[in-house]
């Protein structure tokens, strides 16, 4: 199973059944998860089902401790065939249950499937790896660690949000800050590590919520605090929650600026937009397209929807002041088109004096990139 050290290391220490192949373990495609609270008053989590076989019970030494009277000391246990996951109940006195039905011989369980330890409830997740026949040791052992650690950052709440100034380029002021996502864990450091992770189990939207409540907690202790713009990942729009976790924010801070980022590549349901639209208005919380002329700029939406933000993708302002004047022009077009809806042109991605002086010439009122500020944490930005 995975241990931690006491240094917080994650440990791979592999259990199989007697006279199982222990290679055999190793080399699966897949991993099986339970989604659920061991606690019922803790958080959600995905625990792996890293040891075959897998006891659950109320013992200490079981893979799975469960501290509810109701459980018996081992309850049940979960067996990894290769093929599938077979449930077996230890006699338990209040009965384990798959879907309600109560398991009496050996049952085979698949993914999405509900299980219950007396009444500890959880589902069954299943995450197939990909992976080459030559590096299937590897692959699944560190993918499976990465699972583990992403249970441990979303139970710990272990985001560390990240702040990169966006400055006005009339006078180099700060306006505000985006926030980023980042953690300390190890492998699970960068955005792409996170969200990666999460998609593998569906939980992109809650680590976006995550990391938007963390940065307003953050700054709530600031006497004025700082207009944070805050992303939001597609996911999050094509599933109900983004409406209820905005008004959560505003509800920690009625004065604080906001203002929600999206991709404008996502925005693919104009109706939607202008419903969330009037409600970000309601809470007095900004829109943002980010990203604007990253492929096909969205044109009607922006019209529709009028963004109080369109901020322009890094690939417009690469080495722009070094461009042809007809780049230079088109840019131009597009800065005076967001005025013309009502919405601030924000140059993304300036990394030289150059592609400032360019940007301010070319109607750009605010900016960010590593000229003006790399992403730090909060106790860095003081």
């Amino acid at each position: 199973m995975f241990n931690q050290s006491e240094s917080g290391e994650i440990l791979v220490a592999a259990k199989t059944a007697p006279g199982r192949n222990p290679g055999a373990a190793r080399s699966a495609q897949a991993m099986w998860f339970l989604a659920g609270r061991p606690n019922s008053d803790g958080p959600l989590r995905y625990i792996a089902i890293d040891s075959n076989p897998f006891q659950v019970g109320r013992r200490s030494d079981a893979s799975l401790c469960l501290p509810s009277k109701s459980v018996s000391s081992i309850h049940a246990e979960l067996v990894d065939t290769g093929a599938c996951l077979v449930l077996h109940d230890r006699g338990s006195t209040n009965g384990t249950f798959v879907n309600g039905q109560r398991a009496v011989e050996p049952v085979m369980v698949n993914s999405e499937d509900l299980i219950q330890f007396a009444d500890v409830a959880f589902r069954v997740m299943r995450q197939t790896i990909q992976h080459s026949v030559a590096t299937a040791h590897e692959d699944v052992l560190d993918q499976a660690i990465v699972l583990v650690l992403f249970d441990r950052l979303m139970n710990e709440q272990a985001v560390v949000p990240h702040y990169q100034p966006i400055v006005d380029l009339r006078d180099g002021g700060v306006i505000g800050f985006e926030v980023l996502a980042r953690s300390d864990l190890s492998q699970l450091h960068s955005a792409e590590a996170m969200f990666s992770a999460a998609a593998r189990l569906g939980l992109e939207a809650e680590l976006s919520q995550m990391m938007r409540v963390k940065a307003v907690q953050e700054t709530l202790s600031f006497q004025n605090p700082p207009h944070l713009f805050l992303n939001t990942h597609p996911a999050e729009l094509e599933k109900p929650g983004l409406i209820e976790s905005i008004k959560s924010l505003r509800a920690m801070n009625q004065s604080q600026r906001l203002t929600l980022e999206m991709h404008e590549k996502a925005i693919t349901d104009t109706a939607s937009m202008k419903r969330l639209r009037e409600t970000l208005r309601a809470l007095d919380i900004g829109l943002a397209f980010d990203d604007f002329g990253a492929g096909q700029a969205r044109l009607l939406e922006l019209i529709d929807v009028h963004p109080e933000f369109l901020k322009f993708d890094m690939a417009l302002i690469r080495s722009v002041h070094l461009a042809a004047g007809e780049r230079q022009r088109l840019v131009a077009s597009l800065v005076q088109m967001a005025r013309d809806v009502g919405a601030t042109p924000l140059a993304e991605g300036i990394e030289s004096e150059g592609e400032r002086d360019a940007c301010l010439r070319l109607g750009f009122e605010l900016a960010q990139g590593f000229y003006f500020g790399r992403p730090v944490p909060l106790t860095a930005t003081s």
